[in-house]
């Protein structure tokens, strides 16, 4: 069996073809043999004085095949300086074989280092990253002869990456895919990839914004020379805030009526994305259904819109009987002068039902809906000026800056669980094919800018279609503090979540969580590490005496340790808190090596700088007075 020096074990990124015949011995010898003629062409000219009979030559520098012709042609005239030149020629060629004999074997007894032995990660270099889509190729020869300039760079901002030369790339990804962020609390990812994306990015989007700040830094320019819409839906703002009614979304009178608020009402009693785990929140959730569907098709015989805070004053109702309400949701009118099914089999399970566990069941459907009391809520969420369709078909592109003070922020959880729920259902809802291709059925893409992404708590519906809805034209920039987050089974989505695996790029400022780290550090991948051991023997004289041993042994380990992972450089801060000078991140493309890069900085680039400075509109954008939804059009299943 022949040696095979094909490693089976290097991975297919630096697995080449098996190793071939070498060139490098072969060339070697030719050169000996050349060497040989040349020493052997020399000495004769010499021994001749270099005369005119000789032929043409450059500084007395003749071609080696020279001996050859002269033999030809005056051997027999002078054998003796013939010999004497061809004894040059054969001792140079054969000491130069001999070395070459002698450098083999020694070569072929020395240890050579496997780098590829226990893993080939590495960091990324220009073309690894031109590769990935980050940053544009350079102009190619064409280019540059006829003057055109090359590819620009486009869509959302994942880092910067410094070359050789100190220069700052950007680094950004304008693919369908998704993008998760990990970065801590305060760690500058607004200011280093949230502002800057907002700042570019000309299609549509959805924005979760804390405090507002990304409205007042983006807002002006996205409506002033992005030419979009901009819609600030601040639900628990008395003024300035766009109104949307979540029930206009609903298809009433279609066969998708049913499927549509049975989702809605889940969401409504499950606002921490738990599940519905108690008998009281299953309950509730079928006696909501039922009167949701009581109120719209009440309030449309009588001309007037459905609302969720009308919904509430219809079971908390301090002037009439419950019962009353059971009663009318069994003998009213819904279709075709008939009584809904759904409709009435839910005021029949109430009253079938005791009366203390009645009252259990009601009250736990009215504490869902106590949000809606609160006056500001009730009127942002009782018409609506924009829907959800606007946002991927209004003629212009549609920023939706959805708004929620740090105070307000848990109770409004559940009616911005709604939205985001309804926004991937409608988005998301119809694919035709043609030649066996995907057709669009949007006017614009839309990225989904969803910082602190787990605090929305789980959302089913984003897990189940990270995988497909990039198909539809939805791009999602997903931002969390840590893994943790994710993998929580409280509050998260469990350890086996699928969010990390819907994302093609991932991107990291240093973390604070070991767990975090160690998750990068193996995304990062094994590298193979060569160590060399020196060991002598005998006296302390033995190295001079050449009584020393060496040995090469590949060692392994992670191109990036979690202790290196913690420790990588975060931004430089001023006493005020804010940040002077950027850190390092890590980038991650599926497929690719990884990044080593940096945090870029909005505030000092001169074009984000002046974008930025546009004020924000005082008041939103509003699409439309009012709206009610024409059957055909809402929430899918």
């Amino acid at each position: 069996m022949t040696k095979d020096r094909f490693n089976n074990a290097v991975g297919p990124q630096v697995r080449a073809e098996k190793e071939g015949p070498g060139k490098v011995i072969p060339a070697l010898a030719v050169l000996s043999l050349g060497g040989g003629l040349q020493a052997a062409t020399q000495f004769f000219a010499h021994d001749f004085k270099y005369q005119a009979a000789l032929g043409a030559h450059i500084n007395h520098i003749y071609p080696p095949w020279g001996i050859v012709q002269w033999a030809a042609k005056w051997y027999g005239q002078y054998p003796d300086a013939f010999m004497r030149a061809g004894s040059i020629g054969v001792t140079i060629t054969g000491v130069g074989l001999i070395s070459l004999v002698v450098a083999k074997m020694v070569l072929a007894n020395s240890s050579k280092v496997n780098e590829y032995l226990h893993g080939s990660a590495r960091w990324a270099n220009v073309r690894d990253i031109q590769a990935a889509g980050l940053i544009p190729r350079a102009r190619s020869f064409w280019q540059t002869i006829t003057g055109k300039d090359a590819a620009a760079s486009s869509g959302v901002y994942v880092g910067a990456w410094i070359d050789k030369k100190g220069k700052q790339h950007y680094l950004r990804h304008n693919g369908p895919e998704h993008v998760l962020c990990y970065a801590p609390t305060r760690s500058g990812k607004g200011v280093g990839l949230v502002v800057p994306t907002l700042l570019s990015w000309g299609h549509s989007a959805v924005i979760t914004d804390l405090k507002g700040e990304l409205w007042a830094l983006t807002a002006g320019w996205r409506q002033k020379h992005a030419k979009n819409k901009v819609l600030r839906f601040e639900p628990a703002t008395a003024t300035g805030s766009v109104c949307w009614n979540p029930l206009d979304e609903i298809r009433l009178g279609t066969e998708n009526e049913v499927g549509d608020v049975q989702n809605l009402a889940t969401l409504i009693v499950d606002p921490d994305g738990k599940g519905l785990e108690s008998h009281w929140q299953k309950t509730s959730q079928a006696l909501l259904v039922g009167v949701i569907l009581h109120a719209l098709y009440k309030t449309k015989a009588e001309g007037t819109p459905a609302t969720l805070p009308g919904v509430d004053a219809m079971l908390a109702d301090p002037n009439r009987d419950i019962g009353e309400l059971w009663m009318e949701m069994t003998t009213y009118s819904h279709v075709d002068g008939q009584v809904h099914p759904v409709v009435g089999s839910a005021a029949r399970d109430m009253m079938d039902r005791p009366d203390e566990e009645a009252g259990s069941v009601l009250s736990t459907a009215k504490s869902y809906l106590a949000l809606y009391r609160d006056p500001i809520v009730a009127r942002n969420v009782s018409k609506s000026e924009f829907k959800i369709k606007d946002l991927m078909h209004h003629d212009n592109a549609v920023s939706l800056y959805i708004v929620t003070q740090p105070n307000d922020k848990a109770r409004l959880r559940p009616l911005v669980r709604v939205m985001v729920n309804m926004i991937v259902r409608l988005l998301a809802d119809k694919m035709d094919f043609e030649n066996g291709r995907p057709v669009a059925h949007y006017k614009h893409r839309m990225l989904m800018m969803l910082d602190e992404f787990p605090s929305l708590g789980k959302l089913e519906i984003m897990q189940e279609s990270l995988a497909f809805v990039a198909g539809y034209g939805i791009k999602c920039y997903l931002i969390c503090q840590d893994i943790n987050q994710l993998k929580s089974r409280e509050t998260g989505y469990g350890h086996d979540e699928s969010i990390t695996s819907n994302c093609h790029v991932q991107n990291a400022y240093p973390p604070n969580r070991v767990e975090t780290a160690e998750h990068l550090s193996k995304l990062t991948g094994q590298t193979t590490v060569a160590k060399e051991q020196i060991t002598t023997s005998g006296r302390r004289t033995s190295a001079l005496l050449g009584q020393v041993s060496r040995t090469i042994q590949e060692v392994q380990r992670p191109l990036l340790t979690p202790d290196e992972c913690l420790r990588m450089p975060g931004p430089v801060k001023t006493e005020g808190g804010d940040i002077a000078k950027a850190g390092d991140m890590v980038v991650y493309v599926a497929g690719y090596p990884a990044i080593y890069g940096k945090q870029p900085l909005y505030f000092q680039d001169p074009t984000f700088q002046a974008r930025a400075a546009i004020p924000a509109p005082k008041n939103s954008d509003k699409l439309r007075n009012s709206f009610v939804a024409p059957a055909g059009e809402g929430i899918t299943i």
